[in-house]
């Protein structure tokens, strides 16, 4: 099998956090609990980086937090579509998160793995005509995976944390982590009950991107 291995691993090599900051800070209730809500930036240039992260409890000691990363997904986590697993994923999280009472949800504006919302409704046009998820980014001239962990990375040390328990079925975010010094020392499946209409998305993220999904 032809695992795709992604370029995020363009952390900055000495660890540098340059550019980074909390631009602000509140509380946020809500149905899976009360949470703190954190906003995030990082500028490298003219880029800049934008994520949100929900922290429940103290994350600090033992047993290592749980951790989700998940990338932005307007089509899923708003408007519910079901081509994706990504609300399911985003729900599962924070319940698992809420249960446990301590977790951090790191919400990274990453839409459609990188590519941007309407680059990934240019890829579902593609994707109608026949094209797998990873075939539709290529065709439009980008990697099948465009995104990057720096952000996430720093995030998590502002926050003091260097292990976690990772809710994931994607190995390439537990490589990118542990690239930037945070250890993986636990790899919690992610996995929702996947419907007739994303069977041949998940399919694909299996075979042509490696995740770790059962089932298929």
């Amino acid at each position: 099998m032809n695992v795709f291995v992604p370029h995020f691993l363009r952390m900055s090599q000495d660890g540098s956090r340059q550019g980074f900051r909390k631009v602000a800070e509140a509380d946020l209730p809500s149905r899976f609990g009360r949470f703190r809500i954190f906003g995030f930036e990082q500028r490298q240039g003219d880029r800049v980086e934008e994520a949100v992260v929900l922290k429940m409890g103290d994350v600090s000691g033992e047993p290592p937090p749980l951790v989700r990363i998940h990338s932005q997904c307007l089509t899923g986590d708003v408007f519910h579509s079901l081509r994706c697993d990504c609300r399911a994923q985003l729900e599962m999280s924070l319940d698992r998160i809420a249960e446990e009472g301590r977790g951090l949800l790191i919400y990274e504006h990453q839409e459609g793995r990188g590519i941007g919302l309407l680059n990934k409704l240019r890829a579902y046009e593609l994707q109608d005509r026949g094209a797998d998820t990873v075939e539709a980014n290529e065709k439009l001239g980008f990697q099948p995976d465009c995104r990057n962990y720096q952000l996430a990375a720093n995030i998590l040390a502002y926050f003091g944390v260097t292990r976690v328990r990772l809710l994931s079925n994607n190995p390439d975010k537990i490589r990118a982590l542990e690239a930037a010094g945070i250890q993986v020392v636990e790899r919690i499946p992610c996995q929702a009950q996947p419907v007739d209409s994303m069977t041949g998305y998940l399919r694909t993220k299996k075979e042509k991107l490696g995740h770790l999904i059962e089932g298929l």
